[in-house]
């Protein structure tokens, strides 16, 4: 039975109305190369809002049954790919979804612990970016916004029997404008090729990491 690897990216939201995490997994799942051979992947862009959240990510899991989750989502103040290491138990509540809402509650799991790993191979992930050309990093703050809460949501969906093998969260910068009226940016960014070629080779030892049955650090 083939490997299946779902890969999710968000739409826009409030202060950033280009998330590039959309039209990278959509280009993760055409990308053609050997190890992708008999893998079966599936892409999806949620909107960046809590409801949509709950209401795809159990359906997405349910249908699909992936051996391994890898999600992207935008931090526009990063300079490098964060690969995070766990989910925290906390929301930002003065902060709106992209539907305009903000959360009731400053947790997401009232009495869970402050913190829930995510099954992710960090140091592989940090390495396969890296020898793609591009700056990567472990984190342990996922933040407190929908990428958290997805990470969260995706953490305990992974301690079901029948959850993903690997479950990874990549965060990524925004990407480099051109501006012909400066001659160098002012300071290290990312281009659309730089961000492709990272994203496929952490997807490459996600499936990796999966087929050895690997998904610790």
């Amino acid at each position: 039975m083939p490997l299946t690897i779902l890969l999710t990216g968000f739409g826009p939201f409030p202060g950033a109305p280009i998330n590039p995490t959309g039209a990278l997994v959509r280009e993760l799942a055409r990308r053609r190369h050997p190890a992708f051979a008999g893998v079966r992947r599936v892409a999806h862009v949620f909107r960046t809002s809590y409801e949509a959240i709950d209401r795809e990510l159990p359906v997405l899991l349910a249908r699909e049954k992936p051996n391994a989750l890898v999600m992207f989502g935008l931090a526009p103040r990063t300079i490098r790919l964060r690969i995070e290491t766990r989910a925290r138990n906390a929301r930002a509540l003065l902060i709106p979804d992209a539907d305009g809402r903000r959360p009731l509650a400053s947790v997401i799991a009232a009495g869970a612990p402050g913190t829930l790993p995510l099954r992710t191979p960090v140091q592989r992930l940090v390495a396969a970016a890296q020898s793609a050309g591009v700056p990567a990093a472990p984190s342990n703050n996922a933040g407190r916004y929908l990428c958290n809460y997805l990470c969260w949501r995706a953490g305990e969906a992974a301690r079901a029997a029948s959850g993903p093998a690997v479950v990874a969260f990549v965060h990524v910068p925004q990407l480099r404008r051109r501006n012909p009226l400066r001659s160098t940016p002012r300071r290290r960014s990312f281009g659309p090729d730089e961000l492709i070629r990272a994203g496929e080779a952490i997807a490459l030892a996600v499936l990796a990491a999966t087929r050895r049955g690997d998904g610790g650090r």
